[in-house]
């Protein structure tokens, strides 16, 4: 399923979008992604955005309002305590990576939650660090924002073959 997501990234982020659910299959099943890949990938993504569009912040000179009864918006001085669950789906590399963003305010709760929803769809555990790596990029992309430089750099860079001076 990643490699179709990673193909949706590379060929869709420039735009406001992916394209409708059934002319994103033709195009997928064109390019040669399997049919379990594909459905698992639309259905993922249908997620991503049922997530993304109930995850908004409310303007700041407007009350929040929750949309869902599932996803409540997190204050910016909010503390996340991971259950057993996540923390055994997620594992240690993944739970201390979202850490890091974190701390370093790469990753603004909101948009935390929803790379947690997403991360939690996503069968088999542990998730793995790219993995996960390209959920946080897919998120950033629904809520039409992009990281700053230093994130993107971390997402999108290969640490292992860096030279460090």
């Amino acid at each position: 399923m990643f490699e179709v997501l990673a193909f949706v990234y590379e060929n869709y982020y420039a735009d406001d979008g992916y394209p409708e659910p059934a002319h994103l299959q033709r195009k997928l099943n064109a390019v040669g992604f399997e049919a379990e890949e594909i459905a698992e990938a639309i259905d993922w993504l249908s997620g991503l955005t049922t997530a993304a569009r109930f995850a908004r912040p409310a303007a700041a000179d407007t009350p929040t309002v929750l949309h869902s009864t599932w996803l409540h918006i997190p204050s910016s001085d909010s503390v996340r305590v991971y259950s057993v669950q996540e923390q055994n789906h997620l594992g240690p590399a993944c739970l201390g990576y979202i850490s890091f963003m974190e701390s370093a305010g790469m990753l603004p709760a909101h948009i935390r939650e929803v790379v947690m929803d997403r991360a939690l769809a996503v069968l088999g555990a542990p998730v793995a660090l790219d993995d996960l790596k390209l959920i946080i990029l897919m998120v950033f992309w629904s809520f039409g924002e992009e990281p700053d430089t230093l994130a993107l750099d971390e997402l999108c860079e290969d640490h292992e073959e860096r030279t460090i001076h």
